[in-house]
C-alpha cells in the first residue's frame, strides 16, 4: 500500500488534520516552558533509557511516559526522572502528559507481542496532533533505515508514513534513522553463544553499520542543542558495517568458542511469509518475517556520517566500534566465568 493510500485508509489527509477537541487545549505561551524540560516516550526501551540517562546528566528536567504496569519503572524514578503514567494504546491519555513539556523525545515502538498498527501509527499520529495542540516547540522521532523503499512490510511502512505525517504537522521535528544497535547484537548472537544454543543466520550478505545506543543517546541531546538539525533527517550508522557471518565469527573468536549456527536460506524465508500470510491468525509473524527479508536483500545498510559529525561537532573516533564493544562484553563475561569455575560453554548462564 503506497504511503497516501496508507494515510487515507486511517483518515489522515495529507497528515494535517488534528486531533478533535483540539480547542479544548490550552496552547500555551513559549515564554512560560522551560527550554530543558523534555519528555521522553519509550523511556523504558534500550535506546529510550540511554536518551533519559544522557539528558539527566545533562542538565535536563526529564519526563517519561510509561504505562501503566505491574512492575514500575522505578529505575527512571531513582535515576532522577518524573514518570507519568499514559499509553499510546489510550489515545485520550496523551494529551495531560504534555504538559509543560518543550521537547518531545519519541524512542517508542511496539513490542513483540503489540500491534505496530496500534502503537506505531494510531498512537502516534494522536501523540503528534497533540504536540500540534499544546504547542510543543522541539519533536524529534527515531525511525528506520530506507522505511521508504519498503512498503510491503508493515513496520518500514508505519514508519515512513510517519515521517511524512510528521513533517507535514507544522512542528519543529528532526527524524533519527537508525541501522542497528550493539545491543541487539548480544541478544542475537553473544548469548546464544555463550549458552551453546543455536544462532540463526540467512545466506544473505546484507551488511549493518552498528551503533552503541548510548552513542545515538549522545547525538540526538547534540542535535537537540543545534537549531541547524530542525527538519532534517539524519540517518545514524556505526563506523563499519559487518555481515552477520562476520559477527559470529567475531563473537566465537572473542568467546574462545564455536557457535551452533542454522543457516536459513532467504527463499525459505519468502515461502514461510507467503504461507503465513494467507493465514489471518499467522499475519503478525508474516508481517516480521517481511522484516527479516529485508535485512536478507544483501544491501548494505550504513551511512556517510561525516557531515553529521560536523553538524553534532561530534568526534568520530569517540564513537564506539562494534569490535570494542564487544571485546569489553566478552572480556567481562570471560572473567566473571573464570570466578565461579565456569566453562564458556555453560548453559543458561544469563547476564
Amino acid at each position: 500500500m503506497s504511503t497516501k493510500s496508507f494515510m487515507a485508509s486511517r483518515g489522515v489527509q495529507g497528515g494535517r488534520r488534528i486531533a478533535r477537541g483540539r480547542s479544548a487545549l490550552i496552547v500555551r505561551a513559549e515564554s512560560a516552558i522551560p527550554k530543558n524540560s523534555i519528555l521522553v516516550v519509550g523511556g523504558t526501551g534500550t535506546l529510550g533509557r540511554q536518551v533519559v540517562r544522557k539528558a539527566l546528566d545533562e542538565g535536563y528536567d526529564v519526563r517519561c511516559l510509561v504505562r501503566p504496569r505491574m512492575n514500575p519503572a522505578d529505575f527512571l524514578r531513582e535515576w532522577g526522572a518524573t514518570v507519568v503514567q499514559g499509553d499510546l494504546t489510550d489515545i485520550a491519555s496523551i494529551p495531560a502528559t504534555l504538559v509543560g513539556v518543550h521537547t518531545v523525545i519519541d524512542c517508542a515502538t511496539a513490542r513483540p507481542e503489540e500491534s505496530t498498527d496500534k502503537v506505531d501509527w494510531e498512537g502516534k499520529v494522536a501523540l503528534i496532533q497533540s504536540a500540534q495542540a499544546m504547542g510543543i516547540q522541539r519533536y524529534m522521532f527515531f525511525s528506520i533505515y530506507n522505511c521508504e523503499k519498503y512498503p510491503e512490510v508493515p513496520l518500514m511502512n508505519i514508519k515512513s508514513c510517519t515521517e511524512k505525517f510528521l513533517q507535514a504537522s507544522g512542528l519543529n521535528q528532526t527524524t533519527f534513522r537508525l541501522c542497528g544497535f550493539h545491543q541487539a547484537v548480544i541478544g542475537n548472537y553473544a548469548v546464544p553463544i555463550l549458552e551453546d544454543k543455536t544462532v540463526w543466520g540467512t545466506t544473505d550478505e546484507t551488511r549493518t553499520a552498528y551503533l552503541d545506543s548510548q552513542d545515538v543517546a549522545r547525538m540526538a541531546l547534540a542535535a537537540l542543542r543545534n537549531d541547524k538539525t530542525v527538519g532534517k533527517t539524519l540517518t545514524l550508522s556505526g563506523p563499519k558495517a559487518w555481515s552477520t557471518r562476520e559477527v559470529i565469527e567475531l563473537c566465537e573468536n572473542l568467546s574462545d568458542s564455536d557457535a551452533k549456527v542454522t543457516t536459513v536460506p532467504t527463499a525459505v524465508l519468502k515461502l514461510t511469509r507467503a504461507i503465513l500470510k494467507s493465514a489471518s491468525w499467522a499475519r503478525d509473524a508474516a508481517d516480521r518475517l517481511a522484516f527479516a527479508e529485508v535485512l536478507a536483500s544483501n544491501e548494505t545498510w550504513s551511512s556517510n556520517m561525516e557531515e553529521t559529525y560536523k553538524m553534532l561537532d561530534i568526534d568520530p573516533a569517540s564513537v564506539q566500534s562494534l569490535d570494542d564493544y564487544l571485546k569489553e562484553y566478552f572480556s567481562r563475561i570471560m572473567k566473571k566465568l573464570k570466578e565461579v569455575g565456569a566453562s564458556t560453554d555453560r548453559t543458561n548462564f544469563y547476564v
